[in-house]
C-alpha cells in the first residue's frame, strides 16, 4: 500500500510542477504594448514587462532618449526576475509588486542590456 500511496504523491507532484510552468508561461499583461515599445503616459514612457517562456516578455523595448521610463513587472514575473537591472543606467531594483516601478532617464541613445539580478532573465533596451 505504501508503494501505491508513493507513485500518487509523486504523479500529483509532477501534474503540479507542469501546470505551474507551462500556466504561468503564456501569462502576458494587456498593457505590453505589442510593437515593443512604450506607452506614452504624460510626463513618462511607461513599460510594463510580463513573463513569457522563462523570460521578460517583451524582450525587446523601444523608448525615446531624454524621456522619463517607468517599468512595471506584471504578476506574472516572479523570482529573482522581480530583481530588476540596466547596469548601464544604474538601475537595479526588486519591484516587489506589480504596483511598483523603476524610473530613470535613458540619457544616450543606443542598445542597452536589461536583466534580473542573477542574469537568467535578460532583454533589450532600445533607446532612440
Amino acid at each position: 500500500m505504501s508503494n501505491k500511496l508513493m507513485i500518487f504523491v509523486l504523479v500529483v507532484l509532477v501534474i503540479a510542477g507542469a501546470w505551474f510552468f507551462i500556466g504561468n508561461s503564456g501569462t502576458v499583461n494587456a498593457d505590453v504594448v505589442v510593437n515593443g515599445g512604450a506607452s506614452n503616459s504624460g510626463d513618462f514612457q511607461k513599460v510594463t514587462l510580463s513573463m513569457k517562456n522563462y523570460n521578460y516578455y517583451p524582450n525587446t523595448v523601444t523608448v525615446n532618449v531624454n524621456q522619463p521610463v517607468r517599468i512595471y513587472l506584471d504578476s506574472s514575473v516572479g523570482g529573482c526576475y522581480r530583481s530588476f537591472t540596466i547596469r548601464d543606467f544604474g538601475v537595479a531594483k526588486y519591484l516587489s509588486t506589480p504596483t511598483d516601478y523603476v524610473e530613470f532617464t535613458p540619457n544616450k541613445k543606443g542598445s542597452f542590456r536589461f536583466a534580473c539580478s542573477m542574469g537568467m532573465g535578460t532583454g533589450t533596451l532600445i533607446v532612440k
